[in-house]
């Protein structure tokens, strides 16, 4: 069984599309930080869980972030073009998106655990062949819960009727590998494709 991630590994990196908004709006490198704190501290809660858990709709997160961006940097910054912008740097990962269509042709069950936001789902389902692929699909913002949260892995493997230890998973971020290895799954971080093949390769033929 193998999990995949969706956003920084089936596309390019999540980082270089948030630094081209800031860079295109004129928000200072720290200011998005920042009035994501700000926020945080005001709701008592990051306003991108919220978003991702989908507790918060895009809109608000958007007229949230304008807000706190504004007050941050001392002048109106508008960020209703966010998504757009955002979406336009995000690029998919052909050669893995092909290798884990591979590894499905192989006889490999395959399924998708993604932080993302509901509004989001038909632009990032029109990048690649998602049902083709991976028999399931568990998305943060349709079930209420987000990784690194151990319940969603556990959701995840409860829905595809296998224990967690017979399924290897593949993440760029530590923390939700880490997670991973603690529920038993062998977990491997994406740093770049030709790496994460070699790696998750070896995680399977072990």
């Amino acid at each position: 069984m193998v999990i995949c991630d969706f956003g920084g590994v089936l596309t390019t990196p999540l980082f270089y599309a948030f630094a081209r908004v800031q860079e295109e709006s004129g928000i200072p490198f720290e200011a998005l930080g920042k009035a994501l704190h700000r926020i945080s501290v005001e709701d008592g809660a990051h306003p991108l869980y919220e978003l991702e858990k989908g507790h918060m709709t895009e809109p608000d997160f958007v007229a949230r972030l304008e807000q706190a961006v504004s007050a941050e940097v001392g002048r109106h910054v508008a960020m209703h073009e966010f998504s757009e912008r955002y979406w336009a740097h995000l690029h998919p990962n052909d050669e893995l998106i092909a290798y884990m269509a591979a590894l499905r042709d192989r006889g490999y069950r395959m399924a998708m655990l993604t932080n993302n936001v509901r509004e989001w789902e038909p632009r990032w389902r029109a990048m690649l062949p998602v049902d083709e692929i991976f028999e399931l699909v568990v998305d943060s913002a349709f079930v209420g819960m987000r990784k690194p949260d151990p319940e969603i892995y556990e959701l995840t493997c409860e829905r595809l009727g296998v224990e967690a230890g017979e399924c290897a998973f593949l993440d760029d971020i530590a923390l939700n590998c880490q997670t991973a290895r603690d529920l038993g799954m062998t977990a491997v971080r994406f740093e770049e494709t030709a790496q994460a093949i070699a790696d998750l390769e070896a995680a399977l033929a072990g």
